[in-house]
């Protein structure tokens, strides 16, 4: 495939998902004019509502920021052709590992922090690994033994924070405070946005010039397109299979960490958060791009925080957004979906390459 066709193909593809975006939005907007007697004013708080204020737009930005992990975690794994149904259960006991060497160690502040980070990650890649080497040696499905895992995680989790990591003067089922020293500061008022915005843009940084500019990146990626010719180009498909999900489990548990020492500050989660089902959403946007999956984060956050105001402010539920959703996963992942137009920019640019020659020939 030259540059030229990479090209249109990499042009087809963002203009077949912003069409999709575009028609489910539409489809949004029909609903809300059945379903609501103010359609337009329900419409415009959700499409222009997170733009209204400051601190809703850090909304947008702190509901970003851990879908950006796990749509990284995702998109790494999607890049090898492998499925990571367990970002859910591996950012879960990130989460639950930073919070226990945040209460524990008493470390200066920097230190703390990267401690914290650094123990969330080993959680996540640990629980990334199980699923890979069942993969990779036994041929046992990813897909099935990454989802069963995050229930097992879950319970893992709540067991440990609730016997011995439990606050039992809260009023709640949470987790003792983590130390300051273990802070991820906020940093604008009024909003809770915080340093772990940085941490996000290293995330997103590492994880492009992994699969793009090393060899370790170039085999994942080719393991992904043919595992068969890359098995026969002399890499090892096993290795891949096994370090894609490690690295994308790190990733995961890295977000969870962020999330619990920018935002929470102690572990309150005695429910899946759900972050790891929307990375998979998020990555699907972006079509398993690392810079595509910021924008991806940013326009999921957006739009569930635009559904919060709309249904505050009119008589539209947030649930709105799940329809959206819906319609814009089935038109991103159809591929009947502009297929059509997909094969005339093909054959046009056959013909056209096919003309070039005989009129250099003519000349």
């Amino acid at each position: 495939m030259n540059g030229t066709t990479r090209t249109t193909d990499y042009l087809f593809q963002v203009y077949r998902t912003l069409i999709a975006v575009f028609l489910a939005l539409v489809l949004g907007f029909v609903i809300t004019c059945f379903v609501s007697e103010m359609p337009l004013e329900a419409f415009g708080n959700f499409l222009l509502g997170p733009l209204t204020s400051v601190r809703r737009f850090g909304n947008v930005i702190e509901a970003a920021i851990p879908l950006v992990f796990t749509g990284l975690a995702v998109a790494i794994v999607f890049q090898a052709s492998q499925f990571n149904i367990g970002a859910e259960g591996q950012f879960f006991m990130g989460a639950v590992a930073a919070v226990i060497v945040g209460i524990v160690l008493p470390l200066p502040g920097v230190i703390h922090v990267l401690v914290c980070l650094a123990a969330a990650m080993a959680a996540g890649a640990l629980c990334g690994w199980i699923p890979g080497v069942l993969k990779a040696r036994l041929g046992a499905s990813e897909l099935v033994s990454s989802l069963m895992l995050n229930y097992v995680y879950f319970r893992l989790g709540v067991y440990v924070i609730n016997y011995h990591f439990r606050d039992k003067e809260a009023g709640a089922l949470v987790s003792w405070p983590v130390r300051e020293t273990s802070w991820l500061h906020q940093f604008l008022q009024p909003t809770r946005i915080h340093w772990g915005i940085l941490v996000v843009a290293a995330a997103v940084v590492f994880v492009y010039l992994f699969l793009y500019r090393t060899r370790w990146g170039y085999a994942l990626r080719m393991t992904g397109l043919n595992i068969n010719f890359a098995r026969y180009a002399g890499i090892s498909t096993a290795s891949v299979i096994v370090y894609s999900q490690v690295l994308g489990g790190a990733i995961a548990g890295l977000g969870g960490a962020v999330e619990m020492l920018g935002i929470h500050r102690r572990f309150i989660w005695m429910m899946m958060p759900g972050y790891g089902w929307d990375g998979i959403i998020v990555a699907i946007l972006a079509r398993n791009n690392p810079l595509g999956v910021v924008l991806g984060a940013l326009f999921l956050a957006y739009m569930r925080t635009g559904a919060d105001i709309m249904a505050r402010m009119t008589d539209v539920s947030a649930e709105m957004v799940t329809v959206i959703q819906g319609v814009m996963i089935l038109l991103v992942t159809a591929q009947a979906f502009l297929a059509g137009w997909r094969h005339r920019i093909v054959v046009r640019e056959a013909t056209r390459r096919k003309e070039v020659p005989q009129s250099e020939g003519a000349a």
